[in-house]
């Protein structure tokens, strides 16, 4: 880049020097004689009156090119040209604007020479930013993230499932190792640097044009809109607490126990390393501490040193997979993450991630397995929406404004039991409450959320209304909700706080301004779910250890309750286990979303907040849900109560607590 400071100066030379031989020429003509032509060689024949003959651009250009274009196939590289039919002519007046100057392309067997030939010379017709739409910016831009790339740790696969203008990621099918796609190739024309912006290029394979159609279908997913609602599949998994919904959990969750008692089958003399393939073993088994490797790592990341955090991805790499065991595929996840951080790509992958279009379908499989391998989800749920009954049931109407509402999977159980209240259901209403998603439609999932519960609220005879907030929730006012006056008002919060910045940010922080708006609002009951972490820490290596010991209780229990081919169980962890761990890992200030703190850090912050516990109805609904638990789940599974909260959690690991509020 320093080498080309004078780039600016060769264009004034040229501009200079063309401007002056159009002076000469004019001079020439007024007094009757010829202009005398340049002394290089290889001049385009001119007519009689000094001008070039339309049939030379048709011979002697391409004839002058075809040692290039039979050697190499093109002219100049695919990836950074492409030129239509449309602009030959305009190319080809670029070419031959200065004499002589096309002469070193018909002795060029390389691209090389042709830039020496063109871009070297102080009269270079060739100059980029006169041809090719002032694009020369993007063309140095270009060659210093190639020359910046040759500093960054080589063998970097962490950025390889992302496709780069849209960040969405793809996973590379039928491979038995890291799961990993390649870098979309952009249509030639479209991101060429030197290229015409919106050309097209008449030398394009199928696998071009495929591609321009996957890049099509990605742009379009800002106004995607899911076409599935509701079907048989969202009230079998749905309503899963009453009929045929509960039959089906519970088959569903015996078959799951059938398949993990199956032995895994594996060859005498081999380990099953990354990606299932075998290795011959010889003498003693290998036994790797993959997470003595990580926190090794992490410390040599966060002394930056990067040579020795290198060297301990790559032994992380080795002996970890998306697709082995439970320590294996927590070890690949968290490389990930390490990667990130190290490389500085922690926001544009967790932005990637979060921008990614999952299905509702999609997201409901993987909650019904969720449901059926681990009673967290069902005990949150089935509390929460037994506490609003016991506790509404002389109101006619009911306010739900639940934070954080996502796809709404907690609340047609609610509306399937509500029906059934004695003396006929109330006059329901739900707010939902999510943060704005990317893109041109900011509430668009939440609609859809709306659409599917008034679905089930007319299927059920519940009289229902819905509202849709798409906003930053400390932005929030109390007008917004749009309150009535004789509502049974709950508010409704499971484990989505702890996307909320705290006071490491901002003094003022969103925690204290959201907890501010709910005593405001003055509900009948406050239901607040946390996740019970301890990586809140601003310390690096203090926030890793902390996260990697959350995360192996949470990987050790699927490992424990679900067989390893499952693509549900891959969703669960690559779509929010690995992304909340990446976050953590890779992101810092404003970035970093992930903040978990403890049950008894909550406690402290809704007493501050004016707030008093309340317990649940101890005697019904908790022994309900310690017998569902113990009769119906793994025995490691745990269940227990501390100062009124509800805690679950996975062999000695509190991982979520619920508990019950009252504004003072």
């Amino acid at each position: 880049m320093l080498m080309e400071e004078d780039m600016e100066d060769k264009t004034h030379m040229l501009q200079e020097s063309l401007e002056l031989q159009a002076k000469e020429r004019s001079f020439y003509e007024a007094l009757g004689k010829k202009y005398p032509p340049s002394p290089q060689q290889n001049l385009p024949i001119t007519d009689q009156n000094g001008e070039i003959p339309d049939d030379y651009y048709s011979g002697s250009v391409y004839s002058s090119t075809s040692n290039v274009i039979d050697s190499s196939g093109y002219l100049i590289d695919p990836r950074l040209v492409s030129i239509s039919n449309d602009h030959n002519y305009s190319y080809e007046q670029g070419l031959f604007i200065c004499n002589g100057a096309y002469s070193s392309i018909s002795s060029s067997n390389s691209i090389n020479n042709l830039v020496d030939g063109f871009l070297d010379s102080p009269v270079s017709p060739l100059h980029i930013p006169d041809i090719y739409n002032d694009s020369h910016p993007i063309w140095n831009f270009r060659k210093g993230v190639e020359e910046a790339r040759k500093f960054l740790p080589t063998n970097n696969k962490l950025l390889d499932n992302v496709v780069i203008n849209d960040l969405l990621p793809q996973e590379k099918r039928g491979e038995s190792g890291c799961a990993a796609a390649q870098v979309e190739k952009r249509d030639v024309g479209a991101t060429s640097p030197t290229g015409p912006r919106g050309t097209k290029n008449p030398h394009r394979d199928d696998r071009d044009l495929l591609e321009e159609e996957e890049e099509r279908s990605s742009k379009q997913a800002a106004v995607y809109t899911e076409s599935t609602v509701r079907s048989d599949e969202f009230d079998v998994i749905l309503l899963h607490s009453m009929g045929d919904g509960r039959e089906a959990l519970t088959a569903y969750r015996e078959s799951l126990k059938n398949a993990r008692t199956k032995p895994t089958v594996q060859s005498k003399g081999f380990a099953v390393g990354r990606g299932g393939r075998g290795k011959k073993q010889s003498g003693k088994k290998e036994v790797i501490d993959l997470r003595s490797l990580l926190i090794n790592c992490a410390q040599a990341v966060a002394a930056d040193d990067c040579r020795s955090a290198t060297e301990l991805l790559k032994q992380v790499r080795l002996h970890s997979s998306p697709f082995g065991d439970g320590n294996q595929r927590l070890a690949h996840c968290f490389a990930d993450g390490l990667e990130a951080r190290l490389a500085g790509t922690g926001s544009q992958i967790y932005k990637a991630l979060v921008n990614k279009r999952t299905s509702a379908a999609d997201f409901l499989k993987a909650y019904h397995l969720y449901l059926a391998s681990c009673p967290f989800r069902k005990m949150s749920g089935f509390t929460s929406n037994k506490t609003i009954i016991r506790k509404s049931k002389n109101a006619t109407r009911v306010h739900v404004i639940d934070f954080g509402i996502l796809y709404g999977f907690q609340w047609p159980t609610l509306i399937q039991r509500i029906a059934a209240r004695e003396g006929g259901p109330p006059n329901l209403r739900i707010t939902g409450i999510e943060f704005p998603q990317p893109g041109f439609r900011p509430a668009e999932r939440i609609e859809e959320t709306g659409r599917r519960l008034s679905d089930y609220a007319k299927s059920f005879n519940v009289p229902f209304e819905y509202q849709a907030i798409a906003k930053k929730w400390e932005t929030i006012r109390l007008e917004d909700l749009k309150l009535e006056k004789d509502e049974y008002l709950v508010v409704n919060c499971l484990y989505r706080f702890k996307n909320l910045h705290d006071e490491t940010v901002l003094s003022d922080s969103s925690r204290t301004l959201v907890l501010n708006l709910i005593r405001e609002i003055n509900p009948d009951i406050f239901i607040h779910g946390i996740v019970n972490g301890a990586y809140s820490a601003p310390f690096f290596v203090t926030r890793f250890r902390e996260v990697l010991f959350h995360f192996s209780a949470l990987f050790d229990m699927l490992e424990a309750n679900v067989p390893r081919e499952f693509p549900e169980r891959m969703l669960i962890e690559r779509e929010i286990f690995g992304r909340e761990a990446l976050n953590v890992i890779a992101c810092e200030g404003w970035e970093r979303v992930e903040r978990p703190e403890t049950y008894k850090q909550w406690q402290v912050r809704h007493l501050r907040a004016r707030f008093t516990q309340t317990p649940f109805e101890q005697e019904e609904i908790m022994n309900m849900a310690v017998e569902k638990v113990r009769t119906s789940y793994h025995k490691d599974f745990v269940i227990d109560q501390d100062n009124k909260w509800m805690l679950l959690g996975w062999k000695g690991r509190t991982i979520y607590a619920l508990s019950c509020w009252t504004p003072i």
